[in-house]
């Protein structure tokens, strides 16, 4: 592992970080494409899976690493506004360091190479980010080299014969000229013209 190789997550984080200022309150009971997940769910879920990613990138393993994330809809506090930024500054920190990239470590209850960690975790960044900008009317731009790594993530994913499709859902076709963001939310079994 060289840091030639490690994806720098803070760009893709502070997307995320501004996402979150541009959201009223008044959206937080709105949907999203995910359709069981409201506004204040989706923020919910990235606030724990940013705390999930930043221990397994730590091996911090425990309560955080081996929830379900499944198991329960997710929500967000009233201090949501003040942690989540932060927290998203802390994960992308812990994966700058070479060592989380290596070894084994966990999440969402799953043991992983540190590698394939990084990967998933620059996925959810990317598509949930996504999710939170249409369900909010905000512009996203992702980060490149994060939209680049989910979109890869994504596609060896929808080619495994084993994994059944999409990880997030079935896969919706896109046509192979459509932009880099608009196929990785296809594979993800998103639709790209959603719209609330």
């Amino acid at each position: 592992m060289t840091d030639d190789t490690i994806l720098d997550l803070g760009p893709q984080t502070r997307v995320i970080a501004r996402l979150t200022e541009g959201v009223t309150d008044e959206q937080l009971t709105d949907g999203t494409p995910c359709p069981e997940l409201a506004v204040r769910n989706m923020l919910g879920h990235v606030l724990g899976l940013s705390v999930a990613f930043r221990d397994a990138a730590r091996k911090d393993l425990g309560a955080t690493t081996d929830t379900d994330p499944g198991a329960a809809a997710p929500d967000i506090g009233p201090d949501w506004r003040e942690q989540l930024p932060k927290v998203l500054d802390d994960l992308a920190e812990a994966w700058r360091d070479p060592a989380a990239w290596t070894g084994m470590t966990r999440a969402g209850g799953i043991d992983l190479p540190g590698e394939i960690a990084a990967a998933v975790v620059a996925d959810e960044l990317v598509i949930h980010g996504w999710d939170l900008a249409v369900a909010t009317g905000q512009p996203y731009e992702p980060d490149p080299a994060a939209l680049q790594a989910s979109h890869t993530f994504l596609l060896a994913a929808a080619e495994d014969p084993t994994g059944g499709g999409g990880i997030f859902g079935p896969v919706v076709p896109v046509p192979a000229d459509a932009p880099l963001l608009d196929r990785a939310v296809g594979l993800s079994g998103r639709d790209p013209e959603w719209k609330p």
